[in-house]
């Protein structure tokens, strides 16, 4: 029950955080949003099924491609833009998972940045359709989403409507399921589950909703570049769910709170964020190996008792 609470004055803060801090700030609040929603969707795939994605962004850039060339050359509207962009990276992420979860461990984590790189270098060299390495210019969202707060409030109503599906998801006897092929798949597949049939589900649902993610940030940056497809673009989820937990549903978006912050600040007054990023990551994966959310409910339950 208190977690609900807290829910709730989370929710309350969000919708009144844009009238206190500044338009700079909004942005990088849309970005935690956005990004927040990439490393709970990768979170599907490491947290619930047990195995590291090297290659997530890819379904990351499929999906922001696929809005962005929509309101690029056409003039459908924007809520069906994000709807075709799950799709997309639900089928490429279809396609892709077919062959990834036949393997497990690291040659699933190395088949799967394979696969994201194969689409990076599509992407990088398609001059007439997604503009190559000069990226997709002119991504003009609608013009009642053209100011920073009203592109705030459309992404925080898109992000919380997708984790609620997430959430529902986890929660219900197929993330059960997932947690039992993470725990132990051997034992799953021998009551009779079919664990490839699971996983491969797993993979979509984690890659439509990661192309979401990447439609929702075509409008915001106004324009697109094919690093979005790239194996480091990989590594960001990675960084995020490690800070946060990836043992919790939310502790990839407490990470993406961390990380974003972290880069917003640090970045305006040094260019070795790299390094800052990497001392953050050593700290966390040596003293608080939970993440930020596993020492939160580790302390809330020694001071409950």
């Amino acid at each position: 029950m208190i977690r609900y609470w807290w829910l709730g004055l989370i929710f309350i803060a969000m919708l009144l955080l844009p009238l206190f801090i500044g338009e700079f700030w909004v942005h990088v609040a849309i970005e935690i949003l956005i990004l927040g929603l990439f490393a709970v969707s990768f979170n599907m795939i490491f947290g619930y099924m047990g195995q590291l994605s090297f290659g997530h962004a890819a379904y990351f850039g499929v999906g922001a491609y696929a809005t962005g060339l929509l309101l690029v050359k056409t003039s459908v509207p924007l809520p069906v833009c994000l709807a075709v962009s799950m799709v997309a990276a639900g089928f490429f992420a279809l396609v892709i998972g077919y062959f990834c979860v036949r393997l497990t461990g690291i040659y699933f984590a190395i088949l799967t940045m394979a696969f994201g790189q194969l689409l990076y270098y599509i992407i990088f060299q398609w001059y007439s359709f997604t503009g190559g390495d000069d990226g997709l210019q002119g991504i003009v969202p609608p013009e009642w989403l053209i100011s920073a707060s009203a592109y705030y409030y459309f992404t925080l109503f898109i992000v919380i409507l997708a984790l609620i599906v997430m959430w529902f998801i986890s929660e219900s006897p197929f993330g059960y399921t997932m947690r039992s092929i993470r725990e132990n798949a051997d034992r799953t597949r021998f009551i009779g589950i079919n664990v490839r049939k699971y996983m491969l589900i797993n993979f979509v649902v984690a890659g439509m909703f990661a192309g979401l993610a990447g439609g929702l940030l075509g409008p915001f940056n106004r324009s697109l570049a094919p690093d979005l497809c790239n194996w480091h673009q990989s590594g960001v989820p990675v960084f995020m769910t490690v800070i946060g937990g990836p043992l919790g549903f939310f502790g990839p978006m407490i990470g993406s709170v961390i990380y974003t912050f972290l880069c917003a600040f640090v970045t305006g007054f040094t260019e070795y964020w790299p390094l800052t990023i990497g001392l953050v990551i050593v700290f966390v994966v040596l003293f608080i190996p939970g993440g930020v959310l596993g020492l939160a409910q580790s302390k809330f339950k020694r001071f409950g008792s």
